[in-house]
């Protein structure tokens, strides 16, 4: 195996595989460094939870040709139900009323990971598996990396390094680049459970006190539970058996889809703000959760990540007959500048839905619960918000603030 390439991408998972696939038969040579085998990465808990699809995102899957296959393992969503709970504030999407198929899709991220993995063991890219990068050499027209790979180094060359390793990226570190960080002091709660009524299409967002709860329908008529809590409550909820914990759930959700029966062990993640404070560097260039990891409040940080993927290669599929360097100062600035506006955006209106209604201040209740009625009988509000929601464009309301520690 030589050394030699023109894009070498570190972290073979969501991101980094789909970045891959979308360069494939570039005539650039593609190397993708991933640190876990495929058995190992299968037993991650992170491969448990429920990714919801925009429709932006389900189209750069079909340009993949991964969406045929993965449609069969995908619950539509064809209502999505907004309301703040014990408050009078309510919402409803609908793809019939946008005259869509479905605003989106739900699916479990371990069988759209193992489909990238796979693509990508036919396809003319290389993948090293497992290795971790430790060392990092920027020069005038390459970057000189060193992984290692079992008890092994690996000296490797590119002329462009794309960090899509995570939140705490190896590469970010690298390239000293920062980032900024605001601590929700909330846990998520993920699990499955089958309700006694067919939520047929249906998702649920309910906003409480504590954080969001969201019931997103997936196949065979069960439903994905990403519940929101204080980082304490959440302590006390995984602590409970099963029983406790499904009376706990169901008060809060309510009888709306009868019954709630345990599918599935839980699962909790911390829930963090953080974005890097660059997206570019050196010949590098970070996408995916290495720049940025949202609140799953709106379920829209999967769907930003690929928007990253999307446009990068793209970027770089126009440059073929220009200057013909994937790392060139002038493609990753401007890359970068296409991007700032729907990163800021998103983080912005997703932390701001967190601060509201998170905030049980009797006046802000009352502003929000007319908001969600206004947004529900204003037709163009509506379309637009469900669109940019969809991931097909549109403007969010500047409801967020910026990062503060």
């Amino acid at each position: 195996m030589s050394g030699d390439y023109d894009i070498v991408i570190i972290g073979g998972g969501l991101s980094g595989g789909s970045l891959a696939l979308a360069l494939q038969g570039s005539g650039y040579r593609i190397a993708v460094v991933e640190a876990f085998s495929d058995e190992q990465r299968r037993s991650l808990p992170a491969g448990d939870r429920a990714l919801a699809l925009s429709c932006g995102t389900v189209c750069h899957l079909k340009s993949l040709g991964l969406w045929d296959e993965l449609q069969q393992h995908s619950a539509a969503i064809l209502d999505i139900h907004i309301s703040d709970r014990g408050h009078f504030g309510k919402t409803r999407l609908s793809a019939r009323t946008e005259g869509v198929e479905a605003l989106g899709y739900v699916i479990a991220a371990r069988i759209l990971e193992d489909r990238i993995a796979s693509a990508l063991e036919i396809s003319d890219i290389e993948r090293i598996c497992p290795a971790r990068l430790t060392s990092f050499k920027p020069a005038r027209d390459s970057i000189s990396l060193t992984l290692r790979k079992e008890t092994s180094d690996l000296t490797l060359s590119t002329r462009l390094l794309v960090g899509a390793d995570g939140v705490n990226s190896s590469v970010r570190c690298f390239l000293n680049i920062g980032q900024e960080t605001r601590d929700y002091h909330q846990t998520a709660i993920v699990t499955q459970v089958r309700p006694d009524i067919d939520p047929a299409g249906a998702a649920f967002e309910r906003f409480t006190a504590t954080g969001p709860l969201a019931m997103l329908p997936t196949l065979d008529r069960g439903c994905s539970v990403v519940w929101t809590q204080t980082s304490a409550a959440a302590e006390q909820i995984m602590a409970l058996d099963d029983k406790d914990f499904l009376t706990r759930l169901q008060n809060t959700f309510g009888f709306r889809l009868g019954r709630l029966t345990l599918e599935s062990k839980r699962v909790q993640f911390p829930l963090k703000l953080v974005r890097a404070k660059a997206m570019i560097g050196p010949r590098s260039v970070l996408v995916g959760n290495t720049v940025h990891q949202l609140h799953p409040v709106a379920g829209q940080g999967f769907n930003l990540g690929m928007r990253d993927v999307a446009l990068l290669a793209e970027r770089i599929r126009d440059d073929l007959g220009k200057d013909r360097d994937p790392g060139g100062n002038r493609l990753l600035n401007a890359y970068a500048a296409s991007r700032t506006k729907d990163h800021e955006t998103l983080i912005r209106f997703t932390d701001g839905l967190v601060r509201i209604f998170s905030n049980e201040w009797l006046p802000l209740i009352g502003a929000r619960g007319l908001g969600l009625l206004g947004l529900d009988r204003c037709y163009w509000g509506k379309h637009l918000f469900t669109r940019y929601a969809m991931g097909l464009g549109g403007r969010l309301p500047r409801i967020g603030t910026g990062l503060t520690g």
